[in-house]
């Protein structure tokens, strides 16, 4: 395991029903391949070694004499490998005949696990031929292949050499209504490996996606399935062929659905998330209490070589384009929902922002507009204040204007450049000097402006920063940095530019549209600078703090995972194209972002209420908790390391 993630593979062999010495051979291909690639653990489908559609043939002697034998011979091939091998076979337990996963390594067998849920319904007929789990009544010895094997009904569980616990159980039991891997979660199992044989019918296949999404994800665990495919036999029915690899309901790897070949499957499962995500859970930490496994321990094996497998989203924030317009619809609705109780609790018809003619800006007056057409409210009673200050260019100046004209709302124009010379020559500061003084001083004469306006006039402040300026504290406390309701304070630099273009795609006119886009458009600048020579923005925010979508990429993995700086590093340069953020570049914003996280804290210490929209915010009343002192040097002294 590197890096918290272990490579697994789901195989899905060529297959002839009822010919061990053939099906044998294509498993040694399919484990040979797995290893090269540097899988640690292969599971293969239900009764793999003899095909699964064998039916009466079970009963015959011969087929389990030859089982038995060529699964010695596997063992022989194994026995220089370290991969761990999750086969499927009919074994002799006592008086009966059980359907079974088979756990090899190193030409040894680590355990043998029955199948508990028989299906005797529709086209299958398992109890003819096998006997349950439930049907051992204490655990039972066995000599199977060379070895002598504990065989219990009780849960089993496998331990990796790096402590990795994985647990496994037979088609059946996942459609079940009590799953045995509910309790193999449970007792501590990180991934479930389910050994299968489902035939395909029209709909089956989305119902058993959903199926695994949805175990995976409540179990907070990897999830492995290899069903049969080409070579079962046709008789009545017939096997698409399907290995999937989820992750806590995400789909990671999945195969060709009815492929005519052998397909091998292989990913990672970040074994380092799923545990931070259960201890996080309190209802999972409950639910475990008291539930126990026999851990059965594997082999060790010798360090691998890493490389990711898995593709890294570099924006996380973002939804994915087939459900885009849901998903920022939803979000609206979350913020309009929010703003819309504020304002029925406080009895006020009018909110008052601050316009600049940015990003944040224009989505807490949009957030605004909706809010006030749902509640039936006149779009007057919207207050927009541009506030022209040292650093304020054309461009923004007039969409900022332009957008309140549109919009319908009431537009109030209140230069700070007065009031804020004047307030220099109080405190005796230079004008020229363009330093954090210069800076603050015209953000704090904004939020003044706005709250006493919004006293003299009975309306809300809306605050317009956003969750990336939180966590970075690029805020000006007690100026920008407070407000009466924060509608954008759980969303993120990178997914507002994308919240934007979706109300321009979607929701005005074309006069709005112009001006949406090209604010969307517009360097990110709090306009706090002179601008230069030829009247453009000269303040960037991303030149002075880095890349937003590099701290967005930050933010989510530091507080949704809790992932440590050489993760992150790796993680982002996995994200992102090498040619526009080397290692370098990387490192450096990483130590910015980690930083700023742990020194701005006492600004998000006291922030205003506002709507959690994702499973990542920084409200102290909620998703995070941190004192202000914290020290960053453990952090800090893994980044320098890198």
């Amino acid at each position: 395991m590197n890096y918290g993630y272990i490579t697994v593979a789901s195989a899905i062999p060529s297959v002839r029903v009822a010919d061990a010495d053939y099906n044998i051979k294509q498993i040694e291909s399919l484990i040979a391949q797995a290893e090269g690639k540097g899988a640690e653990i292969i599971v293969f489908p239900e009764l793999s070694v003899t095909g699964y559609s064998c039916q009466d043939l079970f009963a015959q002697q011969t087929l389990l004499d030859q089982t038995e034998m060529k699964i010695l011979q596997l063992l022989d091939f194994s026995r220089m490998l370290d991969i761990i091998c999750i086969i499927g076979a009919p074994v002799c337990i006592g008086t009966a005949l059980y359907n079974c996963a088979v756990v090899c390594q190193h030409g040894n067998i680590l355990g043998i696990v029955p199948k508990r849920y028989l299906p005797n319904y529709g086209e299958f007929y398992e109890k003819r031929w096998f006997a349950s789990a439930d049907d051992l009544d204490c655990p039972t010895e066995v000599r199977f292949a060379g070895n002598t094997i504990t065989v219990s009904p009780d849960i089993q569980l496998f331990q990796t050499c790096d402590g990795v616990k994985f647990g496994i159980e037979l088609c059946e039991d996942v459609w079940a209504p009590v799953p045995p891997s509910n309790d193999i979660a449970l007792a501590g199992a990180n991934i479930v490996f389910n050994l299968s044989a489902s035939d395909d019918l029209i709909g089956k296949n989305a119902y058993l996606k959903s199926l695994l999404s949805q175990q995976s994800a409540r179990l907070i665990c990897g999830y492995v399935y290899s069903s049969c495919g080409f070579g079962e036999s046709t008789q009545d029915v017939v096997y698409g062929g399907n290995a999937y690899v989820y992750e806590n309901g995400s789909l990671v790897a999945e195969s060709t659905r009815f492929s005519l070949d052998e397909q091998l499957v292989v990913s990672q499962i970040d074994v380092e998330k799923l545990r931070t995500e259960r201890r996080k859970n309190t209802s999972f930490v409950h639910a475990a209490k008291s539930s126990k496994a026999v851990i059965v321990p594997t082999e060790v094996v010798q360090p691998r070589d890493f490389a990711l497998l898995r593709n890294v989203n570099p924006h996380p924030f973002i939804p994915t384009s087939k459900d885009m317009y849901a998903s920022c619809d939803e979000i609206f609705s979350i913020q309009v929902c929010g703003l819309a109780k504020r304002l029925v609790h406080t009895n006020s018809k009018r909110v008052v922002l601050g316009i600049s003619g940015g990003l944040d800006s224009t989505l807490a007056l949009l957030v605004c507009v909706k809010t006030f057409d749902k509640l039936g409210y006149d779009r007057k009673g919207i207050i927009g204040v541009t506030m022209p200050g040292f650093g304020t260019t054309d461009r923004t100046y007039n969409n900022a204007l332009s957008l309140m004209q549109s919009l319908g709302v009431t537009i109030r124009e209140i230069s700070i450049r007065k009031s804020v010379t004047q307030h220099f020559e109080d405190i005796g500061h230079d004008i020229n000097v363009h330093d954090v003084t210069y800076e603050n001083g015209q953000a704090r004469e904004r939020t003044q402006i706005l709250m006493d306006l919004s006293n003299k006039l009975g309306g809300l402040v809306i605050g317009t920063g956003d969750l990336s300026e939180l966590a970075l504290g690029w805020a000006t406390y007690n100026g920008d940095h407070m407000s009466m309701y924060g509608v954008n304070a759980s969303i993120p630099k990178t997914l507002i530019r994308y919240l934007v273009s979706h109300v321009a795609d979607n929701s005005v006119d074309e006069t709005s549209r112009a001006t949406l886009l090209d604010i969307i458009d517009t360097p990110i600048s709090p306009e706090l600078i002179p601008a230069d020579e030829n009247g453009d923005i000269k303040q960037k925010t991303e030149d002075l703090v880095g890349p937003y979508e590099l701290h967005d990429f930050f933010l989510y993995h530091f507080l949704r995972f809790g992932f440590r700086p050489s993760k992150l590093f790796m993680l982002a340069r996995n994200a992102f194209d090498a040619t526009v953020y080397s290692d370098d570049i990387i490192k450096h914003w990483l130590r910015t972002f980690l930083r700023r996280f742990f020194q701005q804290q006492f600004k998000r210490s006291c922030l205003p209420d506002g709507p959690k929209v994702g499973s990542v915010t920084l409200s102290p009343r909620g998703d995070w908790r941190m004192p202000t002192d914290a020290m960053s040097t453990a952090w800090l002294a893994e980044c320098d390391s890198l």
